[in-house]
């Protein structure tokens, strides 16, 4: 196993039982913060432990201090939990959600990847691609045997702040871009965040369209359209952004998944930038 953006469900039975490999659950519902663990409870993948958005992958306390809705927790919070999992950076990590890994398989596959985690990937299609395949199930909770945190902490290299953001509003288009759909993009609805619009420069490219019938799309076709959107900038300059810096990942997997190596993520995302009343908004007409 070396599986390092995304794995086929046919693929990942064939070694539901290997010793080194690791399944986590993230499914999540942005309406309904009790419905991923109902669901994980219900029926899950062999082996899988559940991983909450809310609980797990952020740090709700930390939203007052305008660090937008779902801030990163503390590597040290996030590195326990990892080794309560039974999770050490020799195994293969395997996570996945309902659908199309962007709530929120993405995120833990990021972050796993922010502490130099190689081989972690998500499941193409993610429950509902397992589902159709007629995959094993169970209800059986499994108890990991429980190891030290993992070691490490996060490459705050591969993040990006307010203040980055800030530095670079005069930059050439391309260098920062918006995975959230384009209705919020462009300031023309706004069912989540109080402000409506987007960072002055960013480009627009809705998470959904990479995917297809709930996968992501070929590579290559992928790349066709993702590299014209930065421009003169290398891939390693670019910033992905979204509402809060979940579908954030799920747009840099594309990116990983098309050979388009090295994007950074705003944690704060959107609802990061508009906690301050003082930075610029655009609307587009």
């Amino acid at each position: 196993m070396n599986w390092t953006t995304l794995v086929d469900p046919t693929l990942l039975a064939l070694h539901l039982h290997d010793p080194d490999l690791r399944i986590v659950d993230a499914r999540f519902v942005l309406t309904d913060a009790n419905a991923g663990r109902a669901g994980y409870l219900e029926s899950h993948l062999p082996h899988a432990v559940y991983a909450d958005l809310n609980e797990d992958l952020a740090d709700l306390s930390r939203v007052a201090q305008g660090q937008g809705r779902h801030p990163l927790p503390d590597a040290d919070a996030f590195t326990a939990r990892l080794g309560q999992w039974g999770i050490a950076p020799r195994h293969q990590v395997v996570v996945y959600d309902s659908g199309d890994g962007s709530m929120a398989a993405a995120r833990l596959w990021w972050m796993l990847r922010l502490l130099g985690h190689p081989n972690v990937a998500v499941i193409d299609g993610g429950l509902a691609a397992w589902h159709a395949a007629g995959l094993p199930e169970t209800d059986e909770i499994p108890v990991p045997q429980p190891r030290p945190a993992y070691p490490g902490g996060y490459d705050t290299s591969r993040t990006v702040g307010d203040a980055d953001v800030a530095a670079r509003l005069g930059d050439a288009p391309g260098w920062l871009v918006d995975a959230r759909a384009e209705a919020r993009y462009s300031g023309r609805e706004e069912q989540v965040d109080r402000v409506a619009g987007h960072v002055p420069g960013a480009v627009n490219r809705p998470y959904l369209d990479n995917v297809a019938d709930g996968r992501l799309r070929d590579a290559d076709a992928l790349r066709a359209e993702l590299q014209p959107l930065l421009g003169t900038h290398a891939p390693a300059d670019v910033v992905l952004m979204c509402g809060s810096g979940v579908t954030a990942c799920h747009l840099l997997l594309a990116f990983e998944h098309a050979g388009l190596e090295g994007p950074r993520i705003y944690t704060g995302s959107w609802s990061g930038w508009i906690s301050d009343p003082a930075r610029p908004v655009a609307v587009t007409a």
